[in-house]
This record gives structure tokens, C-alpha cells and sequence, in this order.
């Protein structure tokens, strides 16, 4: 039912989407500080080369899949290990190349075209406040898992989506032998994990990995030990016939890609959650920094 509700706000917010010229380009988001970055990067990087963008950021990750794949979004960035898992149902253990390779290969009969990854991995990660982890001793996952098996209740800030996703809590609970208990969860937007954590009203929060709020807020990354999180290499993907129609978009945007890396989007994603900077102030001041503009 969720899913249903999600996808038909999907659709009103895609509404005019087929009514867009053939020569724009539609860049579409999703709903948290990265991604709404990345689409505004992107749409004021193409209207600086000559070309009409209509912009349709703020769209949940299956909904906006689902629109790139019916036509309606032309580009997008994912992460590698989104698509390989959510989308494609792979479920082997693989390295950064590797998946990026089988995500490229699988999602080319859907008509979708993997363009360069950057060196953004931006990850799931589970933080905790600093001082509250050396206090404990809590350094990765394992101690983590050790902590809770051994009596101790912890609680979890997690989104909904991690919540339920196939790579997302419970197979992770199951991996590293271990469980929070339901009502030691406590579900919430993305955004509200972090000022949870930060206020103490979670000890343990699910984080992504190149938010600029964990430097910000004194938290530290828990060690994946077992490596269960595959690798989320941010990557400009475009509908193959958009692709076609504009060749020029592989080199402009595989230019913005060589750009990005794990630092650089802390900073960005800083600039906007913690220094409260605009998201258009910011993709302008990196596109102009970076000679890109």
C-alpha cells in the first residue's frame, strides 16, 4: 500500500514529464540533501552548455527508477549498489569494479546507460556519537553486535526504506548475528537520524556515509567488518535514447563525475545540512570552483 501511494505521487509529480520537449533534458533526484545537490549540479552544469533541463528532484528511490525506465526521467545519479541489489535482486558479495560492471551489463536491456563512476562511495554506514563509542568500546559492527548479545539495549534511528529494503536491517541483523529488538528501532526520516543521534535519542544511527553532518556532529563510523555493505559509487545514469539524441551528455557529465569523492561530497552535503547554505548556491559556487562553468 505504501508502495502504491508512493508511486502515484509519483506519477503527479511527473505529470507533465511526457509534455516536455524532445530537446530537454529531464533530470530527476531523489529526496535527501546528496541527491537534491546532485540533480541542481546537474541541471545548472547542462543549462550552462546549451541545453533546455527541467528539473524533478525530491522523488523516492524505486518511484524515480520506475520513471527513468518509462521514459519520463532522462538523467539521474544512482549508486552502483542500489541498482545491483534493490533493482536487480543480486545478492553476491562483490567488489567496486565488479559491481559496477554488472549493474552496467544488467541495465542495459532496460535501456539505461552507466556512465563513469565517481569516487563518491556513499554507503550505508551505522555511527555513533564519538565519546559515547569510546565509553563503550563499541569500534565496528561486531563490538556492536557484541554489546547488544551481551545484555546491553541499544537503540536504532533508522529511515523506513533501510528498515525494509533487502539490504537493509534485518539481513544485516541476521549477518552479523544479532538484533536491536523491534522496540528498540525507532523508524523516522533520513534527515531526523542525525539531530536524533546528536540529541541522544538514539545511541545508534543509520548514516550515509558521505554526510557532512558526521564530521559536524562528533560522530564516528562503525567499522563494516564483515564488509556486508556493497559499495554505493555514485554514478550518473541516462536513458540510452536521451543518450543518442545528445552525445555531447557522456563527456560533460563523466567531467562532473572525475570531480567527486568521498571528502568533496562531505564538504557539500556540509555546506547545506550543517552551514545552511541553499542547494543552488552551493552546485554554483562547486560548478564555478571547479571550472566546470
Amino acid at each position: 500500500m505504501r508502495l502504491l501511494k508512493a508511486m502515484a505521487v509519483a506519477a503527479a509529480f511527473l505529470g507533465l514529464a511526457g509534455a516536455a520537449s524532445a530537446d530537454t533534458i529531464v533530470v530527476g533526484g531523489k529526496n535527501y540533501t546528496e541527491q537534491q545537490l546532485m540533480a541542481e549540479m546537474t541541471a545548472q552544469l547542462l543549462s550552462a552548455k546549451g541545453f533546455e533541463v527541467d528539473k524533478r528532484a525530491g522523488l523516492g528511490t524505486a518511484p524515480l527508477r520506475q520513471a527513468q525506465e518509462n521514459g519520463q526521467i532522462g538523467v539521474y545519479w544512482e549508486y552502483t549498489g542500489t541498482s545491483l541489489i534493490t533493482f536487480n535482486k543480486v545478492t553476491d558479495k562483490l567488489d567496486a569494479e565488479a559491481t559496477y560492471a554488472k549493474v552496467k551489463e544488467l541495465d542495459a536491456p532496460k535501456g539505461l546507460v552507466w556512465l563513469n563512476p565517481s569516487k563518491a562511495n556513499n554507503t550505508y554506514a551505522f555511527a555513533m556519537r564519538a565519546a559515547d563509542a569510546k565509553a563503550k568500546g563499541i569500534v565496528s559492527i561486531s563490538d556492536l553486535a557484541a554489546k547488544i548479545k551481551g545484555g546491553d539495549t541499544l537503540t536504532f534511528g533508522s529511515n523506513a526504506e533501510f528498515y525494509a529494503r533487502p539490504d537493509g536491517l534485518k539481513p544485516l541483523e541476521e549477518s552479523y548475528g544479532f538484533s536491536f529488538g523491534r522496540e528498540s528501532v525507532k523508524r523516522m526520516d533520513t534527515g531526523i537520524v542525525y539531530q536524533a543521534l546528536k540529541d541522544g535519542q538514539v545511541d545508534v544511527g543509520l548514516v550515509f556515509a558521505t554526510d557532512g553532518r558526521i564530521p559536524a556532529f562528533d560522530f564516528v563510523v562503525l567499522t563494516d567488518d564483515k564488509g556486508y555493505f556493497p559499495t554505493y559509487a555514485m554514478t550518473p545514469v541516462v536513458r540510452k535514447e536521451v543518450l543518442d539524441a545528445n552525445p555531447k551528455l557522456a563527456d560533460i557529465l563523466n567531467g562532473l563525475s572525475a570531480k567527486l569523492d568521498d571528502q568533496t561530497m562531505a564538504k557539500l552535503n556540509a555546506s547545506i545540512d550543517v552551514d545552511k547554505k541553499s542547494v543552488e548556491e552551493v552546485a554554483a559556487g562547486f560548478l564555478k570552483q571547479q571550472g566546470l562553468i
